[in-house]
């Protein structure tokens, strides 16, 4: 049997917004390898080896993929969203360059629907022109770094998706982001919440700066911040692609 290795992207929460290719490469794998509650998303079945592990051992993670495609094993590393966002592709090739055979591997990258395209198309378009992705988490580079790009992202003009914006652990830093971002856009920019979104808990909000507390996201909130440009229309939230 011939091994290989599929990072997949399981998408926002929502079984519908899974794509066929991820559905035929999980129907075909011997092995799954993932984050415990994206695992949990995988139906088990005859032959299917399931193997959850906690959030910070990607590296390890990805190392056990790679022996196991060695071995001629079918295997797909699941993430939510789409794998290339803050996830799992960049944990298996920083693993891979670790390896004396790096092209040696049948590696696939499945993209799927990431969060912060799904909660958008919620919301309206508030991504509708130039924007940034930013992950507010410090477990893997300096909150100093995250506060310089916060502030060089506002002065550029960029509408800005947030991930990992608040957890148990980092209970205070949203506060300190948010006070960075009414410094430098003003009171009055929209920016919006989006929780849980494609899934029955979805819920979604639209506050100006001047509202907006930190309580109002968490691990599972993607929260996105519009431009100087951005508005509502009825329910919806948009920036003209006319923007400056």
């Amino acid at each position: 049997m011939t091994g290989w290795i599929a990072v997949a992207g399981l998408g926002p929460g929502n079984e519908a917004l899974v794509t066929e290719e991820v559905r035929e490469a999980l129907a075909e794998a011997t092995d799954v390898v993932g984050y415990i509650p994206y695992v949990a998303r995988v139906a088990p079945r005859p032959g299917l080896n399931l193997y959850p592990s906690d959030n910070r051992v990607e590296l390890d993670r990805a190392g056990h993929a790679l022996d196991m495609a060695a071995d001629g094993k079918r295997v797909v590393v699941v993430s939510s969203g789409d794998p290339g966002v803050f996830a799992m592709a960049s944990a298996l090739f920083e693993a891979l360059e670790a390896r004396p055979d790096p092209g040696g591997f049948d590696i696939r990258i499945l993209p799927g629907i990431t969060a912060m395209l799904a909660a958008a198309a919620r919301l309206g378009a508030p991504l509708g022109h130039d924007f940034c992705a930013i992950n507010l988490s410090d477990n893997l580079k300096p909150w100093d770094l995250i506060e310089r790009r916060l502030r060089l992202a506002a002065q550029a003009g960029f509408a800005m998706a947030f991930y990992n914006p608040r957890s148990k652990s980092r209970p205070h830093q949203f506060a300190r982001a948010l006070d960075i971002l009414r410094a430098e856009c003003g009171p009055d920019r929209l920016i919006s919440f989006a929780r849980a979104v494609t899934t029955p808990a979805e819920r979604l909000m639209t506050v100006t700066l001047a509202e907006a507390t930190s309580e109002m996201a968490d691990m599972r909130t993607v929260v996105i911040l519009g431009n100087a440009d951005t508005r509502r229309v009825g329910r919806f939230v948009y920036t003209p692609r006319s923007a400056g």
